[in-house]
C-alpha cells in the first residue's frame, strides 16, 4: 500500500454548496457553490493570509478540477493576494477529484458510510473506499512533490480517504471551508496530527 509523503501540507474542503446544506450526498456530481460557499471561501482566504506565516507560507495551490474545489481555490488564492499582487496560480490535478458515489448521488446522506470505508458495502455504481484511498495518496503525493508548501482544495470524502492513510479514524465529516494544518508523524508508526484553522 503507497504511503503518503511525510511533508506536511494544508487542507482545504471546498465552501458550501445548495447539496451540502440539503444534506444530499454530492459525489462526483458537479455542483457549484452557493452565496454562503463563496463567503466561506473568501473568508477561509482571508484566514490563511493572517495565519499561514506561523506554520509555513503557502506557494502553490492544487485543486480538484470539480468546480466547487476549483472556484474554491481561485477565491482563496485571491483573497490571499497581497493588495496589487498577484494571486497564486490554481493547478488542477484530475486524481482530487471527488469519490463517485454512483447511486447514491443527490440522495440523502445516509448511514452507509462506516460500511463502505470497512469494504462491507460500496453503492451500485460507486468506488470502492480502497480504490478512493489509493487515488487520494496518490494525488496528495503528486501534489507534495514539489517546491515549497501546498494548500490542496478539494472534498470531504477524499479527506476521509486521507484520514485513512494518516492512521486517523477515517469517518470524521469536514467542515465546509475550514482550513487545515497537516503534519506528518515524528514517528513512522504514529498517526499525522491536524491543526483546525478558525
Amino acid at each position: 500500500m503507497t504511503k503518503l509523503i511525510a511533508r506536511p501540507y494544508w487542507y482545504l474542503r471546498h465552501g458550501e454548496t445548495d447539496w451540502n446544506a440539503e444534506g444530499r450526498s454530492q459525489g462526483r456530481s458537479d455542483i457549484p457553490l452557493n452565496a454562503r460557499g463563496i463567503a466561506q471561501a473568501e473568508a477561509a482566504g482571508a484566514l490563511l493570509a493572517r495565519d499561514e506565516a506561523a506554520y509555513a507560507p503557502i506557494a502553490r495551490i492544487v485543486a480538484s478540477p470539480l468546480v466547487r474545489a476549483l472556484r474554491t481555490a481561485q477565491i482563496v488564492a485571491q483573497a490571499m493576494a497581497a493588495p496589487g499582487g498577484h494571486p497564486l496560480p490554481v493547478a488542477v490535478d484530475d486524481g482530487l477529484q471527488e469519490v463517485c458515489f454512483g447511486d447514491q448521488e443527490g440522495q440523502p446522506m445516509g448511514h452507509w458510510y462506516d460500511s463502505w470505508i470497512a469494504g462491507d458495502y460500496t453503492p451500485n455504481g460507486a468506488e470502492p473506499f480502497a480504490e478512493l484511498r489509493a487515488r487520494a495518496v496518490a494525488a496528495v503525493n503528486r501534489a507534495l512533490d514539489g517546491e515549497g508548501t501546498v494548500l490542496i482544495v478539494c472534498h470531504g470524502a477524499m479527506f476521509r480517504a486521507l484520514r485513512s492513510a494518516m492512521g486517523l479514524p477515517a469517518n470524521v465529516r469536514l467542515p465546509n471551508a475550514t482550513p487545515l494544518w497537516v503534519r506528518p508523524p515524528a514517528a513512522a508508526d504514529a498517526a499525522w496530527s491536524l491543526d483546525e484553522m478558525g
